[in-house]
């Protein structure tokens, strides 16, 4: 029962691989008859026709493409307003001592008042609000 099995197993890949054979037989005629069958004289002739017909632009190489990736992301930098350095006045440090005691971390200060984590931790240090290291 077993050996029936294999046997119809390996007759039925011999089978798959007879029909790709065939397949690709026939593409390849099938491709090479395609500029006849559009009424062109040469296969340059016809891709030259495709070319025209899907813009006229040849398709870019994988180096091409990284390049212009770069400098498309190099344009998007320069468009990024740049930072405004944040002016810590008296108020602001009271704002901090404030919302420090009420159990705010760090980033939702920094978010709160519009200035940077780290200003944020230097006036914590600077107003005596953050534990010394061991």
């Amino acid at each position: 029962m077993l050996t029936e099995k294999i046997k119809e197993l390996e007759a039925a890949k011999a089978k798959v691989e007879e029909l790709e054979q065939k397949i690709v037989a026939e593409r390849a005629a099938e491709l090479a008859g395609l500029p006849a069958s559009f009424g062109f004289e040469s296969v340059a002739a016809f891709v030259k026709a495709v070319r025209a017909a899907g813009g006229g632009k040849p398709v870019k190489r994988r180096k091409a493409r990284k390049a212009a990736k770069k400098s498309k992301k190099k344009q998007q930098q320069k468009k990024k307003k740049t930072r405004t350095r944040a002016k810590i006045t008296d108020e602001t440090r009271a704002e901090v001592k404030k919302l420090v005691e009420a159990k705010k971390t760090g980033a939702e200060i920094a978010k709160a008042l519009g200035i940077s984590l780290p200003s944020v931790q230097n006036i914590k240090k600077a107003l005596g609000l953050v534990k010394a290291r061991a």
